[in-house]
């Protein structure tokens, strides 16, 4: 769905986004092609206003007649709307904008499963677990229902904070039923029906469907291989006046890209300017596989209004638990406790003593789950070259997931032929507002390798019954049966 908003790009800013667009053929059908896959690609966002045919002949030095015509075959194909008063501006062809849909796969015999990027529980899971059970007692006396979360397990997580250079206490941390549940208690305190919430393009897809549950309208700002487009969140910000702005700043999901410093300075200061609420979502902030990790979204000042960060035991530890929280300022958690009441009454006591025991074995468990992430994201990255050669794939720094460019817009085409080889795998589409992305894939390495080498089997031969090329298998080999 596409939100009425002046938001537009200029020509100069146009040249940036096509870099390097000529190839042999007409200039117009070049031009065209650029700004098709720009569109399709969500780099360009929907309802985003073209620069005049004037302003691009000049800015790309080209004649007037070259670029009328390139506006006028998209317009024809449908990438392309003139509208009274707003100019010239982007969309999809009919039926190409519904998103695809998301769901977490049932398990299947025979069936690998690459839809959640989500590793499975560490070996010190059974460890916690033991003794967890042995100070359950102390907390059975009472109720049970603990809306803010139980004390033990708040001050670990603040302490966690403190450390990383966060300054935190235990009223500023709010214990959620998992990171969904708290994307979702955000998105509904500060986004109503028919508000706009920047997301970014693309994203995780339970974020935008916690939009859409709270009435609000999704605005998607592109993500850029540096990360975000500050540029464009910025006007995005002073344009649309949105009541929330949700980003994945460390090993993005599904782009595996993060912000530097500078840039978190930034999105915060614009925070501060514009009085918007920015959430960070932190859940894969541990998995730093390359390089220095990410520094803290927050900074390191006191607790701010207008900066809230989302956390989550599923991807360091384990999605089992149903344990995230909420970092923010007091009077926030405190109301978000009493809003959660609608949902639940509290997280469960013995999952978060889990946590509570896995947070003090932390730097054990993330050791090794560094260890095995990287070997298979290694693995994945070759499997991929020696298989599917024809298909771009970034080696990210951290994160669970790469964000493979497919050469062309078959993404969905490709994930329901794959189950029949096999493998279940969310399409492209599925993590955008608006049916862009069918170029691409999010292809987990959170399994491990021979489970990554039956998902590659899979996709080559789902890839080869869509017509794309893939190397000649050594002689004597056969494909695996899934």
């Amino acid at each position: 769905m596409s939100v009425n908003m002046d938001r537009r790009v200029n020509g100069a800013r146009l040249r940036a986004l096509l870099g390097s667009w000529q190839h042999h053929g007409p200039a117009y059908q070049a031009l065209a092609d650029g700004l098709r896959g720009l569109t399709r690609s969500g780099t360009l966002p929907l309802s985003t206003r073209l620069p005049g045919e004037r302003e691009v002949a000049e800015a790309l030095g080209l004649s007037r007649t070259t670029v009328t015509a390139a506006y006028d075959l998209l317009r024809d194909e449908g990438f392309l709307v003139s509208r009274r008063g707003s100019g010239t501006v982007t969309t999809l062809p009919a039926h190409a904008g519904d998103r695809a849909p998301t769901r977490l796969g049932t398990v299947e015999d025979g069936i690998v499963d690459m839809s959640a990027a989500a590793p499975p529980a560490p070996p010190q899971l059974a460890e916690a677990c033991a003794a967890a059970l042995d100070v359950l007692p102390r907390h059975s006396r009472g109720a049970g229902y603990l809306p803010l979360g139980l004390p033990e397990l708040r001050a670990a997580i603040a302490e966690r904070y403190t450390r990383r250079g966060v300054p935190t206490t235990p009223d500023q941390v709010l214990v959620t039923t998992g990171g969904q549940q708290a994307i979702h208690l955000l998105a509904g305190a500060f986004a109503g029906p028919g508000d706009r919430t920047v997301v970014e393009h693309p994203t995780y897809p339970h974020a935008i469907d916690a939009v859409r549950a709270a009435g609000a309208r999704p605005v998607p700002v592109p993500v850029t291989p540096h990360g975000t487009d500050l540029e464009l969140l910025a006007s995005t910000v002073r344009q649309a006046s949105p009541r929330l702005v949700y980003l994945v700043p460390d090993h993005h999901n599904p782009t595996g890209t993060s912000l530097s410093a500078a840039d978190r300075e930034q999105v915060r200061d614009l925070a501060r300017r514009s009085r918007t609420v920015v959430v960070a979502d932190e859940t894969l902030t541990d998995l730093t596989l390359d390089g220095t990790p990410p520094p803290p979204f927050a900074g390191g000042g006191p607790a701010d209004r207008y900066v809230v960060c989302v956390g989550s035991a599923s991807k360091s530890f384990w999605g089992g638990l149903r344990v995230g929280w909420v970092r923010g300022h007091p009077d926030l958690v405190a109301a978000l406790a009493q809003r959660r009441a609608h949902v639940d009454l509290g997280t469960s006591v013995l999952d978060q003593l889990v946590t509570v025991e896995l947070l003090a074995r932390a730097d054990e468990v993330l050791a090794q789950r560094r260890v095995a992430l990287l070997a298979q994201r290694d693995a994945l990255v070759d499997l991929l070259a020696q298989s599917l050669p024809d298909w771009e794939v970034p080696v990210p720094a951290g994160g669970l997931s790469t964000w493979v460019d497919l050469g062309r817009p078959v993404s969905t085409a490709l994930a329901a032929l794959a189950h029949g080889h096999g493998v279940r795998i969310a399409p492209g589409p599925a993590f955008g507002v608006d049916g862009t992305f069918d170029d691409h894939l999010r292809v987990p390495f959170s399994q491990p390798v021979d489970g990554l080498r039956r998902a590659v089997d899979g996709l080559a031969a789902a890839w080869a019954s869509l017509g794309g090329s893939t190397p000649a298998r050594a002689p004597g080999t056969q494909p695996a049966l899934v």
